[in-house]
Order: structure tokens, then C-alpha cells, then sequence
């Protein structure tokens, strides 16, 4: 399954399964990255903000002197909101840190402005302690700075993230380029369905991160995705990952883990049953206002999630 492609709407393929690099501390990151990349995976999700791009960059080096060649590797980071005013710098710090000359795909991390002349390079703050946010700063023009890399050789796409259907019906009656990717926290507790269903309309592929929920969560142990697992003789892990490609997302799985790294890998392919059981289970949790987002950061803004709690 490793070697699964979707097709962006600008022609570009991207593999169905991906590594995250978020909240991984430098050595590992650097080892996971190898490591995965020596076992057959062929996307690596990174991001500015997550302080660890040197590492990330570390891990593709190792792998690409072991023998993988760098344009099978698909590359993916992220502008961080304190340059969103100024994407080609933010891309310049990411291609320093990550060693390479180009990435695969550049995305905005959320869409806003941080204060880029603040107190901090990431988490500028008020005398308040709350973020210093650039309020009248639109997210339709973040998105005419991003576009402005297409053809610079240092992008081969641009996309988004945490975009919900209000902010991409926004945005998209002005875009030149159409975002080739929305990367938003999805899993059956969390389908964002509304999302899902616009961005297959417009030719947006969706990023799946967070598939597990969240460690100790509820959805390793839902009925429905237990059933599934011991329906195929695998993990729950296993049916949360294959749910996405299943659904035409890619899906990204986060561990430092060897095992779990190697394991990550084993996708099944899910029935009409199979994903009729987890639709009934997230319509369940819909109806009854059980969804569950697991990562909001506190930025005070109302991003038009209608499931945010």
C-alpha cells in the first residue's frame, strides 16, 4: 500500500500514506524519518512550527545516501502564522532547515497572521498573555502570497490546512490556483463530511492527520472499529488508517516507533460494510453532538468549524 498515489488537481502525485513529524523530539524524528523512508514510505509531513525540520531534513539526507532518490520522496511543510504576510521567507527558512532546493508541497498551517514583528518567532503574545493575532489581515490574501510560488521551482503544490467549507467558500471564488490540498484533522469521531464533500467537488484532495484520534481516545476501542479489526485479523489502528484511503484521502500516521513505523504500513481494503459501519457510528456521534476535536490550538478566532467542541 505504501506505493499508492492520488492525483493532484495540477498533475502531481502524492502517496496515500504518510509520516507525521509532529511533537517529535530531534533524534528520533531524524531516525523515524530514516527509518520509514528505508521501509517504503514515500511522504514525509512536516511543519515549521513543529521546530523539528533539521531533523526531518537529517532523516530524507540519511535515505537519500542509503540510495532513494529524492524525487521519489514526496516532501511536504508548512508556512507558520507569523509568515503568512511573507510566505517566500517562511519557505526559505523551511528549505534551509530541511536541506533541500524544492518541497513537494507547501501549505498554510492556519489561516491567519501572527504578529511577524512580535515578541516571539512563532508564539508572539499581548501584555494579556493572548496570541498576537494580525485581525485584519484576510486569508484570501495569504493565499495570493502562496500563489505567487507557483513556477518559482520551489513548490511543485500549494495547499492548505485546517480549512473548513465557510473559509474555503471564502477563498475560492478568488483563487488563480486552486489549493491542491486540505490537510485537516480527520477520523471517524471527526468526519467534517461538509469539508470532505466540497473539496472532492472542487478537485481539493484532503490530508488526513490525527486518524487515531487522540492517545487513550475512544476510537481505538469503538465498537464498530473492533468488529472491523477482527473482521480482517488486524489492528484497530490498521482500520482507522485504511478508513482515509478508503475515502480517497491521505492519510497521515505519526510514531517514532520502529514497529509501529513498519505496522503503520499495513493498509486493508474496507468493504462497503466495513465503511458503512464507521458512517453510521460518526452520523451517530453527529446527531447525538459527540464529535471530538482533538486539536484546536487556543488562537480565539472562529474558523467556521461547526464541530469545534
Amino acid at each position: 500500500m505504501a506505493d499508492q498515489t492520488f492525483t493532484l488537481n495540477n498533475g502531481v502525485k502524492i502517496p496515500a500514506l504518510g509520516l507525521g513529524t509532529w511533537q517529535g523530539e530531534h533524534d528520533k524524528v531524524k531516525h523515524a524519518v530514516s527509518y520509514a523512508l528505508k521501509n517504503g514510505y514515500r511522504l514525509i509531513d512536516g511543519a515549521y512550527c513543529y521546530g523539528n525540520e533539521e531533523a526531518v531534513g537529517e532523516g530524507i539526507k540519511d535515505a537519500l545516501d542509503s540510495g532513494i532518490r529524492r524525487e521519489d520522496i514526496f516532501v511536504v511543510t508548512k508556512v507558520w502564522a507569523t509568515y503568512t504576510s511573507r510566505v517566500e521567507l517562511g519557505l526559505e527558512k523551511s528549505l534551509k532547515n530541511l536541506g533541500l532546493d524544492y518541497v513537494d508541497l507547501f501549505l498554510v498551517h492556519w489561516p491567519l497572521l501572527c504578529n511577524p514583528e512580535g515578541n516571539d518567532d512563532k508564539f508572539p503574545k499581548l501584555p494579556d498573555g493572548s496570541r498576537d493575532i494580525i485581525h485584519d489581515y484576510s486569508h484570501v490574501q495569504i493565499w495570493k502570497n502562496m500563489e505567487k510560488l507557483v513556477g518559482s521551482g520551489k513548490v511543485r503544490a500549494i495547499g492548505v490546512c485546517n480549512y473548513s467549507k465557510k473559509y474555503l467558500e471564502e477563498l475560492l471564488p478568488h483563487a488563480t490556483v486552486v489549493p491542491a490540498v486540505n490537510q485537516i484533522e480527520n477520523h471517524p469521531a471527526l468526519p467534517q463530511q461538509e469539508i470532505v464533500d466540497l473539496c472532492k467537488e472542487k478537485g481539493i484532495h484532503i490530508m488526513a492527520y490525527s486518524p487515531l484520534g487522540s492517545t487513550g481516545g475512544p476510537l481505538m476501542s469503538a465498537e464498530p472499529v473492533t468488529k472491523i479489526a477482527e473482521k480482517h485479523g488486524v489492528k484497530a489502528s490498521t482500520v482507522l488508517l485504511s478508513y482515509h484511503i478508503a475515502r480517497g484521502s491521505t492519510v497521515l500516521a505519526k510514531s517514532v516507533t520502529p514497529e509501529r513505523i513498519k505496522e503503520n504500513l499495513t493498509i486493508v481494503k474496507l468493504d462497503d460494510e466495513d465503511m458503512k459501519l464507521l458512517k453510521d457510528y460518526s452520523d451517530d456521534l453527529t446527531k447525538n453532538k459527540k464529535l471530538q476535536r482533538f486539536v484546536y490550538p487556543p488562537w480565539g478566532i472562529d474558523f467556521g468549524f461547526p464541530d469545534k467542541s
